[in-house]
């Protein structure tokens, strides 16, 4: 009797799972896929190929992929190879408390290319979730600030996380979640296309971070002298002006950011930072119908941009930079040696530390997520469509 596993059956996103086969022929190529309805119903499907052993198992801890959409020991390869027939979609969550993704996991025994007509020989259906049991959403809409706190179960106090995203605007929340159910008070914070803030971004006001950090300071359930801030893209970029300029601001993390201000005014009371021009004439377009803007910055070491790099040796607590070594938005290498040469050259003593992915176009998120190589831009605009 053929015989498949997949434990813990119930889990957050970011934890593994074991999956197991048995019961198969010695030696025979079989399928496994992977799939699922996102809250569009659009359907986001892996599929790998394993040989058994002499006993008939597969163990996905053990046994290598021969193919499929990854090849080697990838415990975890179904979930973060899911993928969208549409190109370029994102396995977004937005419900990130009420309910979970079900994965289907589908045994085949014999080497399938295409979903086949015939019922799987064994499947599993899992739930993998965003938030842990206990994880309170409170909306926040508290002065200027509109985002969504996050609370761990308990009575806390609890270290307070400011999470921002980039681009695409609007109000992401998936990061949020899965900090809380780590243990953080995560504030996931909008700053344009959301609610009543500007459709559009036309300059970055930090009084309004600073706002954010005052009221996640000042919450009962916040713990500690200051907050963390995290965040991506442009978010990493004003993650790393809160950590220079915001006495609130005790760690930060800059995911896939830039050491200098791009795009559009920073600005803090009296004290305007302009912006590095973007040459969007240097955008190359590439074999799968997207875009690299790897060449749109300019060059922060010239001397007429000097005063758009952010004085990161002000910041009182460290910073981790996190970067893919081939992103295709900033040269993230170049940039992230800037930043320590900066910090260096003016004797800082903030404490940083560097992370390189040597993957391609990688977009660093929470681990065992899907992500896409390519994703939607505007190449009219200086942001990501959402």
């Amino acid at each position: 009797m053929v015989g498949l596993t997949v434990s813990p059956e119930i889990s957050l996103v970011d934890e593994p799972v074991k999956i197991r086969a048995w019961g198969l022929p010695p030696d025979q190529v079989i399928t496994l896929g992977a799939w699922l309805k996102d809250e569009k119903g659009q359907i986001f499907h892996s599929r790998a190929f394993y040989k058994t052993d002499m006993e008939g198992k597969v163990d996905l801890e053990k046994t290598p992929a021969t193919g499929g959409d990854f090849h080697g020991v990838c415990p975890m390869g179904l979930f973060w190879a899911l993928k969208s027939k549409i190109p370029f979609k994102k396995l977004n969550k937005r419900d990130v408390v009420g309910s979970p993704y079900l994965v289907h996991i589908d045994l085949y025994s014999s080497l399938e290319f295409n979903v086949p007509d015939d019922c799987p020989a064994a499947t599993k259906v899992i739930e993998r979730w965003y938030a842990a049991p206990g994880v309170q959403r409170i909306l926040i809409r508290e002065g200027r600030i509109r985002g969504a706190l996050f609370l761990p179960p308990g009575e806390g106090p609890f270290m307070g996380i400011i999470d921002l995203f980039g681009g695409v605007g609007g109000l992401l929340e998936f990061r949020s979640s899965l900090l809380a159910s780590r243990g953080f008070a995560t504030l996931a914070l909008a700053y344009f296309a959301y609610d009543d803030l500007p459709m559009f971004l036309g300059e970055v006001d930090l009084k309004y971070f600073e706002e954010a950090a005052q009221f996640l300071c000042n919450h009962p359930k916040v713990s500690g002298d200051g907050v963390g801030v995290i965040g991506i893209c442009k978010g990493a970029e004003i993650a790393l002006a809160m950590a220079s300029f915001l006495p609130q601001v005790a760690a930060t993390v800059c995911i896939s950011g830039t050491n200098a201000v791009n795009g559009v005014n920073i600005v803090y009371g009296d004290h305007i930072m302009k912006p590095i021009p973007l040459k969007r004439e240097r955008v190359l377009s590439t074999d799968f119908w997207s875009y690299s803007f790897t060449n749109v910055a300019g060059d922060p070491r010239k001397p007429e941009f000097q005063d758009s790099i952010i004085p990161l040796e002000k910041a009182r607590g460290p910073i981790l930079f996190l970067s893919g070594s081939k992103d295709q938005h900033f040269n993230g290498l170049f940039l992230v040696a800037e930043a320590k040469s900066r910090a260096e050259k003016s004797f800082s003593f903030v404490r940083l530390d560097f992370s390189v992915f040597w993957k391609p176009q990688l977009i660093l998120l929470f681990r065992f997520l899907n992500y896409t190589v390519l994703q939607r831009f505007c190449p009219s605009d200086n942001f990501e469509c959402s």
